[in-house]
């Protein structure tokens, strides 16, 4: 690594690490934005600081904005008793994609795993069980991967809310293995519109 483009190196590297980008993506990456560095490199810049002193996450549902409660939790319009449980925030960007869902959304920020020692106390689930009394919850739909850890971790919440509100899963379309951050909007949308009882 030498003196003149070792911050340029150093970017790169650090774009390496990001998903999807490999080195050489990351290198023609960060080509592209020396490049075009007063219309895209400068921005970005800004953009990334102004995201890392404001991001956080929604202390109600686990969403990531820049204020304490997302605008979807904040939203009076989508207080209408369902909420969306699902692993992750892009799981939560995903539905929300799909324009289909209009209720709220509980990130769990993971599933659980013997094998990577995660329990129930790792996730957001007493959170969940919190919700259910304080906002009038009807119904809790569970949109979790159909992976085995994703069915283990929908069949440890039902067990926790059997009995206290309607419990739905998503339906036909989202594929064995499947993560909804992959799906397409319609496929979302079909799942969403055909959820069934647990």
């Amino acid at each position: 690594m030498s003196n003149s483009t070792r911050d340029i190196d150093a970017l790169i590297e650090l774009m390496a690490k990001l998903p999807g980008l490999g080195p050489r993506s990351a290198r023609r990456a960060v080509l592209h934005l020396i490049r075009k560095r007063a219309l895209q490199l400068t921005p970005l810049a800004d953009l990334m600081q102004t995201v890392a002193a404001t991001a956080r996450e929604c202390l109600r549902c686990g969403n990531i904005g820049t204020a304490d409660i997302c605008d979807i939790c904040s939203s009076n319009k989508r207080a209408n008793g369902e909420i969306c449980v699902v692993e992750d925030v892009a799981d939560l960007w995903a539905m929300e994609r799909s324009g289909v869902f209009k209720g709220r959304y509980h990130v769990l920020g993971g599933t659980l795993s013997a094998l990577d020692s995660i329990g129930p106390e790792d996730l957001r689930i007493p959170q969940l069980v919190t919700r259910l009394e304080s906002e009038g919850v009807t119904e809790v739909i569970l949109a979790v991967g159909a992976t085995v850890d994703g069915q283990t971790t929908a069949h440890y919440i039902a067990d926790q809310l059997e009995g206290r509100v309607r419990l739905t899963s998503l339906a036909q379309g989202v594929p064995i293995g499947g993560e909804l951050d992959y799906l397409d909007d319609g496929t979302i949308t079909a799942a969403l519109n055909a959820r069934k009882d647990i």
